[in-house]
């Protein structure tokens, strides 16, 4: 047969496998250790997503249980002693603290009523950061994860095409069946940067406003429990 009667569909054709799998265990080391890596954070964002959702839950009905026993018409004195007894977090570590030293300035043999308003402030204002600093650990993992996701998939994009083009070159081959492969897993890359980063983006979003209303709901209690006891104060000044 002469050569020059082929036609190209008697050529064979070339099959690639350009399933996810494949396009992984095909790919450069580098654009792997990428994926891996981005693969990773995706996962640890899920991890975070889930423990904030169930923390700020619970922070949540903590609050409310705390203020329908604050405003049920139960003496504080015996509200304190019920919490002071065990650990307290969120508005009821707020209320502890600003009674502890309520309770320190009245029982000591001295009676320092000077600056208590200010110091009760004070602690009050201690505790709700701490709280604040609570409800924001790891937060700041989001926050990078959704700005550099799409950065790092995008390097490993890059690095794959370099690589891709680095083997046509190499193969002196440029039909659609030898470049496909290589776009496709660099381009793989980038998609796993932004299953990444967009998850971590909206997480932080919300989870950085669920902690600013949270935090405003304590500062709206701390004000009003302290203008209770700048009452009290001047009663027994």
């Amino acid at each position: 047969m002469n050569p020059a009667d082929v036609t190209p569909a008697a050529l064979p054709m070339v099959s690639a496998d350009v399933s996810l799998i494949a396009l992984f265990l095909q790919a450069h080391w580098v654009v792997k250790t990428v994926m891996l890596g981005l693969l990773a954070c995706s996962v640890w964002v899920w991890a975070i997503a889930i423990d904030k959702i169930f923390l700020y839950s619970r922070t949540k009905r903590a609050m409310d249980r705390f203020e329908q026993a604050f405003w049920s018409g139960q003496s504080i004195e015996e509200l304190y002693r019920a919490l002071s007894a065990k650990p307290t977090q969120s508005m009821a570590a707020c209320f502890v603290a600003a009674m502890r030293e309520w309770k320190r300035s009245f029982e000591s043999q001295t009676r320092s009523f000077a600056g208590l308003q200010m110091r009760i402030e004070k602690v009050m204002n201690v505790s709700i950061a701490r709280e604040v600093e609570r409800l924001e650990r790891r937060l700041l993992v989001l926050a990078t994860v959704g700005s550099a996701g799409p950065f790092v998939g995008l390097f490993g994009t890059v690095w794959g095409i370099m690589s891709s083009f680095q083997s046509i070159a190499a193969s002196k081959n440029t039909s659609l069946a030898v470049v496909a492969p290589g776009i496709a897993e660099a381009l793989f890359a980038t998609a796993i940067g932004l299953i990444a980063a967009i998850p971590a983006t909206i997480f932080y979003n919300k989870f950085t406003s669920e902690v600013n209303r949270q935090a405003q709901r304590l500062e709206g209690f701390a004000d009003e429990f302290s203008a209770i006891l700048s009452r009290q104060i001047d009663e027994r000044a």
